[in-house]
């Protein structure tokens, strides 16, 4: 099995890389930012490419761009992060797996390996956060064709939309690098526009069908 690695920390990138080629993988390749995890998965198309999440560039970033150009290479994050944003964002990147960096490195090669025969690699422990999200009720999404989608701008979609999935204002404001002030602005012009007091009434509007009968304000 042939592998890139991608890290930011030598330390650790010779701790993953010695621990899968005691396993019977050969790494053809090592890098230290996203760029870098790209231009070697293109280089030497390998198996897999385990990818660092918080490395320059954002592994995140070239777990898209190598899913994208090597539809038959899978991507595996190997990262300190247990956060819900990056381990969703990762899997909606293509990433076939999200590994942590305190789990015994001597099972990376079978974890590996178990992608490429179809299985997903995932931590132990985050396997009950996923199943906790697929069990939470469906939140009905806004309906783009509605009278009330035309009257806002397409960065106010995505601020309430973001809303609208739980985030605080304080995470929209990193996911769209805004200020959080700059969105507050944006829902103060949404509920303006709208003609509504608080966000939940906007929501309520944004997932009204245009067919369905406006609900009472």
């Amino acid at each position: 099995m042939r592998v890139v690695l991608a890290d930011d920390h030598a330390r650790v990138r010779d701790q993953v890389r010695r621990a899968l080629e005691d396993g019977g993988c050969e790494v053809c390749g090592e890098g230290a930012t996203a760029q870098e995890a790209v231009d070697l998965a293109v280089q030497h198309a390998p198996d897999v490419v385990l990818l660092d999440i918080h490395m320059p560039g954002s592994g995140i970033s070239a777990a898209a761009e190598i899913t994208r150009r090597l539809p038959q290479t899978a991507v595996v994050m190997l990262t300190r992060s247990g956060d819900d944003e990056d381990l969703f964002d990762s899997l909606r990147a293509g990433a076939s797996g999200y590994l942590l960096k305190g789990d015994d490195p001597a099972t990376l090669p079978d974890a590996l390996r178990g992608v490429l025969d179809g299985e997903a690699a995932m931590s132990r422990r985050l396997v009950t956060r996923i199943m906790q999200e697929f069990r939470a009720p469906r939140r009905r999404p806004f309906v783009r064709k509605s009278v009330a989608a035309g009257r806002l701008s397409s960065r106010e979609w995505e601020v309430m939309e973001l809303l609208a999935q739980g985030l605080t204002t304080e995470d929209v404001s990193k996911r769209l690098f805004l200020a959080p002030t700059t969105v507050r602005v944006h829902v103060s012009s949404v509920l303006r526009k709208l003609r509504v007091k608080d966000r939940e009434s906007a929501f309520k509007l944004l997932r009204q069908d245009p067919e369905e009968p406006a609900p009472e304000r």
